[in-house]
């Protein structure tokens, strides 16, 4: 037996299943982190069926729909639905409203002996859901982490459940250095990322939430504006790291794990990094950057002799002297009313789990 399902935060929040039978430029503009992508149709048959509907109406756009995709290549397209639930058995489809294209295929698969559940309202009231977490579901206690350039603060806050990484959701570390050399997600789909974090801690009794601070934007990933303007008003948090642990977590981030991601490509860590510095060149002027760029160059050189990546602590230690330190504390010192805590990682967290706001609550 076939239904409709409509438990958006069951589908969302446990991680069910989800196959996407959308074109595959409606899945390239946003889709669901786990979603698979199996179109009924593509690009250029969606066109034409959509053509169809604008000039002879819905019944011949679905009769040329059936005729685009019949006999050997409908099969094919059977065979892989059907391998997809073979790998996913409490998978459920969906198109883009719930409507023709996920329940004619929904009907074939019943008819081959696969019946599978289908998203009540589509993609569309799965997006709507999550906008609404976006919208109401920051209404609980917040707070913001703060602390100077490489504090270790993305670190820190897998301490803590009632965290949500915004650094991850938009795949940047949220500096000139912060892109990891992959393209970021889509707006729709870095605000999916977010909203799906949020619902699980809510299905868990979080209530209260906690995130780094940081701009409007995340690299190319925009905050939504009513949560952005919650952390402006937020209680705020400051970790405090001695100057050389920040050098060596900058190291570490910067340096060893970007060269691991690589895979050991010292060509390409080269670029991320003169790149990278390459993005402050206005504001630190020619001879600074060049300065810098210089002394970034002959690290890189002796790291690829094998004497390891400590040459880079020079370069890293006057970028923050001259450049993120003095921007930060400035920043900080517009938001002093706001702090409640400074201390040490395990300060914060002890002081953090003894709130109320940290409480979780009974779930749902």
């Amino acid at each position: 037996m076939t239904e409709l399902v409509d438990d958006y935060g069951r589908l969302l929040g446990e991680d069910i299943p989800l196959l996407d039978l959308r074109a595959p430029v409606e899945f390239s503009q946003g889709a669901f982190p786990l979603a698979s992508s199996l179109p009924l149709m593509t690009d250029d048959e969606r066109a034409r069926v959509g053509t169809c509907y604008k000039q002879q109406g819905q019944q011949a756009a679905i009769e040329l729909g059936h005729r685009l995709v019949a006999g050997e290549l409908r099969e094919q397209r059977l065979q892989g639905w059907m391998d997809w639930l073979t790998r996913h058995p409490d998978g459920v489809i969906y198109c883009f409203r719930g409507g023709l294209r996920s329940e004619t295929v929904q009907h074939w698969l019943a008819q081959a002996g696969r019946p599978v559940s289908r998203v009540k309202g589509g993609y569309k009231a799965l997006r709507r859901h999550l906008l609404g977490v976006i919208e109401q579901g920051f209404e609980g206690p917040g707070f913001v982490l703060a602390g100077l350039t490489g504090s270790g603060k993305t670190d820190w806050l897998s301490r803590t459940p009632l965290a949500l990484d915004l650094e991850a959701c938009a795949h940047h570390r949220g500096s000139s250095f912060g892109h990891w050399g992959e393209p970021q997600p889509t707006p729709i789909n870095f605000e999916n990322r977010l909203a799906i974090a949020r619902l699980k801690q809510r299905r868990a009794g979080i209530d209260g939430w906690l995130v780094e601070d940081e701009s409007a934007m995340i690299g190319r990933c925009a905050l939504p504006l009513d949560l952005y303007r919650k952390m402006q008003q937020a209680p705020l948090l400051v970790l405090e790291v001695p100057f050389e642990q920040r050098v060596r977590q900058i190291q570490y981030d910067y340096v060893d794990l970007m060269l691991t991601h690589f895979h050991q490509d010292m060509v390409r860590l080269g670029d991320y990094l003169q790149d990278s510095l390459k993005r402050l060149y206005k504001r630190l002027g020619d001879r600074e950057w060049r300065r810098l760029s210089h002394i970034m160059d002959d690290a890189l050189a002796q790291q690829a002799k094998g004497f390891g990546s400590d040459g880079h602590r020079e370069w890293i230690a006057e970028l923050l002297t001259r450049y993120y330190d003095p921007i930060y504390h400035r920043h900080l010192a517009e938001k002093e009313s706001r702090i409640v805590r400074r201390g040490e990682a395990d300060e914060l967290a002890e002081w953090l789990a003894s709130q109320p706001e940290a409480r979780t609550l009974p779930s749902a």
